[in-house]
């Protein structure tokens, strides 16, 4: 990619506990093919007041927020957008003259990604997890009609508060229980992690359901997206949900929305 930054070239960037190569490349390409000022780069940190401070101080137009720093954030920006005051969780800073706000563009991709693959909003449901992404996609599935739910979560304060805030089930364990889609919202099955090779689900839930859909999106084919595919399940992944969350990012970042074709490119590329 042939980037010629200079004094007046806007940085954005990420902050992630585990920080990947799909963002920086999604946004770099659509710069490039747009015309755009711009460069964007992928960080981790220990510091998180230092790095939010630092997106002020040096300013930075735009941060993408990842786990685990989601809710960790909220303390340290200026304003909260509706999005991300609605569900307490963040992924998205906007820096306008030293004025950070935040706002959850993770919510609008799952509510987009529940329509465009029309899963029926009667559908029994498990969601595993309880942190900042599992509000957003919780909420989602709230605000979009799906009632029947359970939150699945070791964290009992966490998953119970979570579920009680949306009118869901609680346990900490999934037992018995099967339900027509089930949805990860861990890191069990991401490149990197101790769980990298296992399934978020036991193989006889996913057997008996309908959808899977994992929010891990690096592999882009997680061990349950697999084994989802090889049941002949309807699969929703989580490289779709960061491709639709970055976008919309991109356009908080610069104010311009890619056409459909170019939103397309610029995911193929990051992909590859």
């Amino acid at each position: 990619m042939q980037m010629n930054p200079n004094k007046g070239t806007q940085l954005c960037m990420s902050l992630s506990g585990r920080p990947g190569n799909f963002g920086l490349r999604f946004h770099n390409h659509l710069y490039e093919q747009l015309g755009l000022n711009f460069y964007y780069k992928a960080f981790s940190s220990q510091d998180l007041p230092g790095a939010i401070g630092g997106i002020r101080a040096l300013g930075i137009r735009g941060c993408g927020v990842s786990m685990p720093f989601k809710e960790a954030s909220i303390e340290l920006v200026d304003e909260l957008d509706a999005s991300a005051q609605a569900i307490a969780s963040i992924n998205t800073i906007v820096n306008t003259n030293g004025h950070l706000k935040a706002y959850n563009t993770d919510y609008i991709a799952i509510a987009q990604l529940l329509a465009a693959h029309q899963v029926p909003q009667a559908s029994s449901f498990v969601l595993r997890g309880s942190g900042g992404m599992a509000k957003a996609v919780a909420s989602a599935l709230r605000d979009g009609g799906y009632s029947n739910g359970i939150i699945v979560a070791r964290n009992q304060s966490a998953g119970r508060a979570l579920a009680d805030s949306l009118g869901y089930q609680w346990q900490a364990e999934l037992g018995d229980v099967r339900a027509q889609m089930l949805i990860n919202v861990t890191p069990i099955g991401m490149t990197g992690g101790a769980e990298a090779d296992q399934l978020a689900f036991p193989a006889e839930a996913i057997t008996e359901a309908q959808t899977v859909f994992d929010v891990v999106a690096i592999p882009a084919e997680t061990p349950l997206i697999l084994r989802g595919r090889a049941e002949g399940k309807q699969v929703i992944t989580g490289l779709e949900v960061i491709a639709i969350q970055a976008l919309e990012q991109f356009v908080l970042y610069t104010g311009v929305r890619p056409s459909e074709a170019q939103f397309q490119q610029a995911v193929a590329f990051a992909r590859g």
